[in-house]
């Protein structure tokens, strides 16, 4: 019984020696890292760190905390584009007929409030007036009637009237309608007579127009195609 505890305890401590030699592989030490390093590829190009040394190169690399970032102010949405409104506008001279169908119809567009009534002067045309207007003073109307003499024109004066703007101007003839007075004209250019106008005359008289104010451009152009069925009746800026 000795001699097996003997030899048993021979062969343990032979056991232990040779682990220890590295015959039976690595020893628990030698997996750490002095043995370790040895391993590694191209060992000396590592460094060793203390604890402390690891925990200063582990603050010195780690990311520096992310400043508070304001979040983007939104973006307002674009506001809706309103046409300017139209300073002011006029429609008129109307007769008394037309100015009574005229604000019935407009009423409809809900301009009452923003419309006053004005006088607006028109000329009431009792006749038309054919004529070659002033050129060159007396000496040229007594040129341009020559030439009517030679292409057949025979009625015709020359108008002497100081004060008038017509002066030295040349009447052909003086008409009520116009259908007769262009038919004058055409006659005249047949002939080749250039340069022939027409003159409607009459006296002066105010009738009904109308004014209306900060209205959209929309209304003004609804306004503009009622006044074209009166005529006569124009829609402009206001004077």
């Amino acid at each position: 019984m000795l001699k097996f505890v003997f030899w048993a305890l021979l062969g343990a401590n032979g056991v232990l020696l040779a682990y220890g030699q590295g015959l039976l592989g690595q020893s628990a030490d030698e997996a750490r890292e002095p043995a370790r390093l040895k391993n590694q590829l191209a060992p000396e190009r590592m460094l060793q760190l203390t604890p402390t040394q690891a925990r200063q190169a582990a603050q010195s690399v780690a990311p520096a905390p992310e400043a508070d970032v304001p979040a983007p102010a939104p973006v307002p949405a674009p506001a809706p584009v309103t046409p300017p409104l139209v300073a002011c506008v006029q429609a008129g001279p109307f007769s008394a007929g037309d100015a009574r169908r005229f604000e019935a119809r407009i009423a409809r567009l809900g301009l009452t409030p923003q419309q006053s009534r004005i006088e607006m002067p028109f000329q009431e045309v009792t006749s038309r007036l054919v004529y070659l207007p002033p050129n060159g003073g007396r000496e040229g109307a007594q040129r341009r009637v020559a030439e009517l003499k030679e292409r057949g024109v025979t009625s015709y004066f020359i108008m002497q009237n100081e004060t008038s703007p017509l002066r030295y101007a040349i009447s052909l003839g003086v008409f009520k309608s116009d259908g007769a007075a262009q038919k004058l004209v055409a006659d005249l250019q047949r002939q080749g007579v250039r340069g022939v106008r027409v003159l409607p005359r009459g006296p002066q008289v105010m009738r009904a127009g109308y004014q209306y104010r900060a209205i959209e451009p929309s209304l003004r152009d609804r306004m503009s195609g009622i006044a074209d069925d009166y005529s006569g009746v124009a829609v402009t800026g206001c004077r």
